[in-house]
């Protein structure tokens, strides 16, 4: 294997391929492990990304996987480190974004590294160090609802602060807007006056670029996706047309939705509208004990033995806050997400093995749990199908002969149209 540029930590699977995506349009070979590896990389790469489920679990133990994809990583020869969260910088007072960044900053013996969670192309911007997600602050958005982790301040600096013990400070736009030669001096000037770590500005993609050259050689970077766009792979840039390809699609077609973002439940309203085949996953049954899945599955195959022209069938337990909050309140936040995921789990399984091999699932914590259900370790990016959403390609022993499309897709991301159109980039 060629040494690896880039060892990238993701805290959740679609995060993971929302990474690797834009690894691959500035021009890396990537390969993405859905979890750590058992032995050594096998194949050249640019950049590799672990997939980890650690964004809501409690923060002691998403250190350690942290840790323990550090160490795996820094075996196959890794340099830079990028651990990646979301772009809405999920997390609590409690963590895991802050603890995580403390504990590998121990382990690469390093004093200092950046917070950027901007991806300007999905409207997530850091101005005077305030997120905003399109026009509204990140506290007046759709994720002040999140079941999980409620954003209620927009200022980053402030949110970091209180996970970590370390100093946070502040690279403004008119830093970032001097180039990266300024950029440095800042890194400096803030080291000096004992900061260790610091929220970066970002309004474009310039901007991401434009702190590339400044950010390339600490040992830790923390970020979304964003900042991928202004690395550069170390033997220039691939044939991305390359990079990009996957097996031709085959096979019938589904989405198995379990993110409750504000963007997600106006992609299933619109596919429901559009005339979708639709089934509902109810939490209150699934606590009841009926057995939705096995409800789900048969209606899913009834409708897929008979779907026209190969159109994608819909299961889904996106809801919207209010009816969310209300199976919280009767069944318990942990509870509740833990019969969702256990039921989308068991359908995406199923799904393959009545012949589903085009897979789109919505929403982090549950594409974690379809993507170790179905037994895949590694995925194979593949062509955008929005901005942070890539198909990738899967071997899957419930698959064997074709293997997998998969589409691992953020809740807050894709257009209205997303569950119609997507099947489209890989038809």
């Amino acid at each position: 294997m060629t040494k690896a540029l880039l060892g990238c930590i993701a805290d959740d699977f679609t995060g993971a391929t929302d990474l690797a995506n834009n690894l691959v349009r500035t021009g890396f070979r990537v390969v993405q492990t859905i979890g750590i590896p058992d032995g050594p990389l096998d194949a050249e790469a640019d950049a590799v990304v672990v997939s980890l489920k650690s964004r809501t679990i409690p923060a002691a133990d998403a250190v350690a996987q942290s840790l323990a994809a550090l160490a795996w990583l820094q075996r196959q020869g890794a340099g830079q480190i990028y651990f990646k969260y979301c772009s809405t910088f999920d997390s609590t007072a409690q963590g895991n974004i802050g603890p995580v960044t403390d504990a590998l900053m121990d382990a690469l013996g390093t004093d200092f590294t950046i917070a950027c969670p901007a991806f300007p192309e999905n409207a997530r911007t850091i101005f005077k160090g305030y997120l905003f997600v399109g026009d509204e602050l990140l506290h007046e958005s759709g994720m002040r609802n999140h079941p999980l982790t409620p954003m209620l301040d927009s200022n980053l600096v402030r949110v970091l602060q209180a996970q970590t013990q370390r100093r946070v400070g502040l690279i403004d736009y008119r830093t970032v807007a001097q180039g990266a030669t300024a950029i440095t001096q800042r890194i400096a000037t803030l080291k000096a006056a004992g900061v260790s770590m610091a929220v970066i500005d970002a309004v474009s993609n310039d901007d991401l670029r434009s702190m590339g050259p400044a950010l390339a050689k600490l040992p830790l970077l923390t970020a979304g996706s964003g900042v991928a766009i202004g690395l550069k792979p170390a033997q220039g840039e691939a044939a991305l047309g390359d990079a990009a390809s996957l097996p031709p699609a085959q096979g019938l077609r589904a989405i198995v939705s379990g993110s409750c973002s504000t963007a997600t439940n106006g992609q299933v309203a619109a596919f429901i509208a559009s005339g979708g085949a639709a089934f509902a996953v109810n939490p209150m049954q699934l606590a009841q004990g009926v057995d939705v899945a096995a409800n789900a599955l048969a209606f899913s195959q009834e409708y897929l033995a008979n779907s026209p022209a190969n159109s994608p069938v819909l299961v889904y337990a996106t809801a919207e806050p209010e009816a969310v909050r209300a199976v919280q309140a009767e069944l318990g936040v942990e509870r509740a997400g833990q019969l969702v995921e256990q039921a989308l789990a068991t359908v995406a399984r199923g799904l393959v093995q009545q012949g589903v091999r085009q897979l789109i699932v919505a929403g982090g914590e549950t594409s974690g749990a379809c993507v170790q259900a179905l037994d895949i370790k590694r995925l194979r990016i593949g062509p955008q199908i929005a901005p942070g959403v890539p198909w990738c390609h899967a071997p899957s022993p419930h698959a064997p002969v074709q293997g997998l499309h998969l589409a691992l897709k953020s809740g807050n991301f894709g257009a209205p149209d997303f569950f119609t159109t997507a099947f489209d980039v890989v038809a």
